[in-house]
C-alpha cells in the first residue's frame, strides 16, 4: 500500500441494484473527494437488470482502481455490503449507496474522525428529505423497538453509510453467522464510535429498492439476531393471562356467593373475547418461535451468502 496524502488507503464499497442513471454522477462526485487518497472503489452489482453492470465495466477499463463484483442474482443489500467488506483491502473502509442520498463529500470528515482515533464513524441523518411520513414514523419505531429489546445498542438515524477501521472489517470477516443485519453486527463488539451529521437528500434518479416488505424483513432480522426477549415475552404473557383469569374467577365468585350480586354464567361476548384474545396471543408466540427456528434452519444449511458471477480488476 502506498503512503499518499493523509497516509490513508481507502476502500469505497458501493452496493448497486438498478442504479444506471446514478452511477456516472456518483463517480464524478466521489472521485473529486477520494482522489487525494490511495483508494479503491468496489462496486457490488446485486443482480441489476438495467445497464448498471455495463456502465461500471466501462469505468473499470478506464481506471483499474475501480472494481466490480457481480452476483448471479439479487442476494440483498446486506449481502452485497458483506461481500464488499470481504474483498476490501483498505485501512479505512467506507460503505455508501449509489443513489446520492448519502453525500460522498462527507467522506473526508469521516476520515478525519478515523484518524483522530474512532474505529467506526456513522453518518447520522439530521433531516431526511423526500421520505414519507410513514417511512419516518416506522424508522423511529424500529430503532426504539430494537434498542428496547436488544442487549446491543444501535445508533438511531443511521443507515449503512459509515466508515469502519480495518480491525472492524477483520472481525466481520471472521463471523460464523449469516450477516443479515450488519448495523447490529458492527455495533456489537463495542469499538470506539463517532458521528458526522448531514441532511439526507432525495434520490437523484430512480426508485428505492427497499420495498416495505424488505424493510420489514430487515427489521425482523435485526430484532431476532440481537435479542431473545421476544421469546421471554411468551412466558410473561402466559403468567399475565393466567393471573388475570384467576383474578376474574375469584372476583366473580366473591361477588356472586358473598354479596349475591352479578351473573354467574358469563355471556357470549366475554367468552368470545377470551377465545379470540388467547388465540391471538398463541398465534403471535408461535410466529415468534417460528422466526427463531427459521434462523436456526438457515444457519444449519450453511449455504453461501452470495454467489459471484464475475469480477473485474479484483
Amino acid at each position: 500500500m502506498k503512503n499518499t496524502m493523509k497516509n490513508c488507503y481507502l476502500s469505497l464499497i458501493v452496493p448497486v441494484y438498478n442504479e444506471d442513471r446514478n452511477i456516472e454522477i456518483f463517480l464524478q462526485r466521489a472521485l473529486k473527494i477520494i482522489k487525494k487518497y490511495d483508494y479503491e472503489i468496489i462496486f457490488i452489482n446485486d443482480g441489476s437488470t438495467d445497464r448498471s453492470e455495463e456502465i461500471i465495466k466501462s469505468h473499470c477499463q478506464k481506471n483499474e482502481r475501480i472494481k466490480l463484483i457481480s452476483f448471479t442474482r439479487n442476494f440483498g443489500h446486506q449481502m452485497a455490503l458483506f461481500a464488499g467488506y470481504q474483498f476490501a483491502q483498505g485501512q479505512a473502509i467506507v460503505s455508501i449507496d449509489a443513489d446520492l442520498q448519502d453525500p460522498p463529500e462527507l467522506i473526508e470528515a469521516m476520515i478525519d474522525r478515523w484518524q483522530a482515533g474512532a474505529k467506526i464513524i456513522y453518518a447520522k441523518r439530521q433531516e431526511r428529505q423526500g421520505e414519507t411520513f410513514f417511512k419516518l414514523v416506522t424508522a423511529k419505531l424500529f430503532y426504539w423497538l430494537i434498542n428496547f429489546l436488544s442487549e446491543t445498542s444501535i445508533p438511531e438515524d443511521v443507515g449503512d453509510f459509515r466508515l469502519v477501521d480495518r480491525g472492524v472489517v477483520e472481525y466481520l470477516k471472521n463471523l460464523s453467522e449469516k450477516p443479515e443485519f450488519l448495523r447490529g453486527l458492527v455495533s456489537w463488539p463495542g469499538f470506539k464510535i463517532d458521528f458526522v451529521y448531514f441532511k439526507r437528500d432525495k434520490r437523484h434518479f430512480g426508485k428505492t429498492g427497499y420495498t416495505l416488505g424488505k424493510m420489514i424483513n430487515l427489521a425482523l432480522n435485526g430484532i431476532i439476531a440481537f435479542s431473545t426477549k421476544p421469546l421471554r415475552l411468551s412466558t410473561l404473557l402466559g403468567f399475565f393471562v393466567s393471573l388475570f383469569a384467576i383474578f376474574i374467577v375469584v372476583f366473580k365468585s366473591v361477588q356472586h356467593f358473598v354479596f349475591g350480586q352479578g351473573v354467574w354464567l358469563p355471556g357470549w361476548a366475554s367468552l368470545f373475547f377470551s377465545i379470540v384474545f388467547l388465540g391471538g396471543v398463541q398465534l403471535i408466540m408461535i410466529g415468534l418461535l417460528g422466526e427463531y427456528i427459521a434462523r436456526i434452519y438457515k444457519e444449519v444449511q450453511r449455504r453461501p451468502n452470495y454467489i459471484i458471477k464475475e469480477m473485474v480488476n479484483c
